[in-house]
């Protein structure tokens, strides 16, 4: 196996990292919290008080809950097959491409891992996706809650900052290097 296949192959550990450590929290989080209603007042462990705590709730939508008016065979097909594509066009683009960074191919197979995580929810649990981790967002944007995520949510999250981040400085180094030729 040649280094170039190594360098791809290895960040790959992250991805499935990913995937495992968030159906594990989903896993206990179903086993452990009942869902969050109304009635459930045992359904919240505060962690640092009212600043992060602990819930289940089900989210059938993407991000901040959008496109949760939409019909279940719509919602289906946008948010479980075209993902499914996405993620499948995103692996062939990350195999066949070579200029990504090191730190780019870690940053790409942390998304993809947060992205199959939620994916397997919204394969497997026809409630929706298990999100878990509630913080106070002090009213900013008028948000006195920032919305309930998991891990994987978590890992696209940081991983996209990280990407971005490392492309912005790509661009500019080459920039950088093509004024002075």
């Amino acid at each position: 196996m040649n280094q170039n296949t190594k360098n791809k192959l290895l960040p790959l550990t992250l991805s499935f990292a990913v995937i495992l450590l968030d159906q594990i929290t989903k896993c206990l989080v179903v086993k452990f919290i009942p869902r969050l209603t109304v009635f459930a007042d045992d359904a919240v462990i505060e962690i640092f008080g009212k600043y992060l705590r602990l819930i289940h709730v089900r989210n059938n939508a993407i991000a901040f809950s959008m496109g949760s008016g939409l019909s279940d065979g719509l919602r289906g097909i946008l948010f479980a097959l075209l993902p499914l594509f996405v993620i499948i066009a995103v692996y062939v683009i990350y195999f066949r491409n070579n200029e990504f960074t090191k730190l780019q191919r870690w940053a790409v197979c942390g998304i993809l891992g947060g992205g199959i995580g939620n994916l397997i929810d919204r394969f497997f649990r026809p409630e929706g996706v298990v999100d878990f981790v509630d913080c106070y967002f002090f009213g900013l944007f008028g948000m006195e809650r920032w919305p309930t995520f998991n891990f994987a949510d978590a890992a696209v999250v940081v991983c996209g900052i990280i990407f971005v981040i490392t492309f912005v400085f790509q661009v500019k180094s080459d920039r950088k290097n093509n004024k002075k030729e």
